[in-house]
């Protein structure tokens, strides 16, 4: 079975080349794909084919699919515009007699209010238009995306956010690739819509503390009211337009957007998720912080 990942050269897509080879994947078998190849040096030396394949040029996602049976759509980085591209992913696959397409979305997708979330419902709709096989697999947070501001609280002591009480049940970018990687491989997941997160649902206080084992220091939760944010965000340099997409984002998680922690994503890896502690510290760089 031939397996395609596109955005092979982004962070979660390296991650999910290497599980398919830890979970057995022939490197012949495996097809890394990203708008620029050169980026793919290091795959390439692997043993791994690689291809041009940009969301946005369509003659190139047809030839990177000839004779692929399965494809991972790693959902384009731009909030809002990037439906277009998934669409022709979407497209390619179904004139190819792809057996398999497995599409990481958002939360429940389908359902919630969270402001990055409208892209990936159209996407979920369109790949059920098209017919084409297929596995929704739906991130919550990766517990990455805390890093700076824990290496920012090495210096300050504290972390700041609109969040309230809000719950984020997080993983690591290794643990949804480890799910994308099974889901990818294994018979049986058709038709699936899977919430992948974390074990455990986290607090800003959590967060703090967790921070306050990494970087030395005692580090607390500041909660922020939106117009505070706002204004920080905005004193910090941020665009208006960049600042109202953080807040309202952080007002999603208030509103309990990613609260929901399902063991889903545990079970199909065989492993508990990384815990905050342990995710946390394997990205912040304290000492650079600091």
């Amino acid at each position: 079975m031939t397996i395609l990942v596109t955005a092979a050269s982004g962070q979660l897509g390296r991650l999910v080349v290497d599980a398919l080879l830890a979970r057995g994947a022939d490197p012949a078998d495996v097809i890394a794909t990203a708008r620029d190849t050169s980026k793919l040096a290091d795959v390439a030396a692997r043993g791994i084919r690689t291809a041009e394949l940009d969301y946005d040029r369509p003659e190139t996602i047809a030839a990177a699919l000839e004779g692929v049976d399965a494809v991972l759509l790693i959902s384009g980085s731009e909030p809002g515009k990037r439906l277009d591209g998934h669409r022709n992913v979407i497209d390619a696959a179904k004139a190819a007699g792809v057996a398999k397409l497995v599409y990481t979305s958002a939360p429940h997708a389908t359902t919630t209010n969270l402001v990055l979330t409208p892209d990936h419902k159209a996407t979920e709709e369109a790949i059920a238009a098209s017919g084409v096989p297929a596995v929704i697999v739906r991130h919550n947070w990766y517990t990455e995306n805390y890093a700076s501001d824990v290496s920012l609280a090495a210096s300050t002591g504290v972390i700041a956010s609109s969040v309230g009480d809000g719950r984020v049940a997080s993983a690591t970018r290794a643990d949804f690739a480890e799910g994308a990687a099974v889901v990818l491989l294994e018979g049986g997941h058709l038709g699936q819509v899977y919430e992948f997160s974390g074990d455990d649902a986290w607090s800003f206080d959590d967060l703090a503390d967790a921070a306050s084992q990494i970087v030395g220091r005692e580090v607390v939760y500041s909660p922020l009211t939106t117009e505070e944010r706002l204004a920080g965000l905005q004193a910090a340099g941020l665009d208006e337009g960049t600042a109202g997409f953080v807040a309202a984002l952080e007002s999603g998680i208030r509103e309990g957007a990613l609260a929901d922690a399902d063991p889903t994503l545990a079970r199909l890896i065989g492993r508990p998720t990384t815990p905050l502690v342990e995710g946390l510290r394997a990205v912040v760089r304290v000492g650079a912080a600091a």
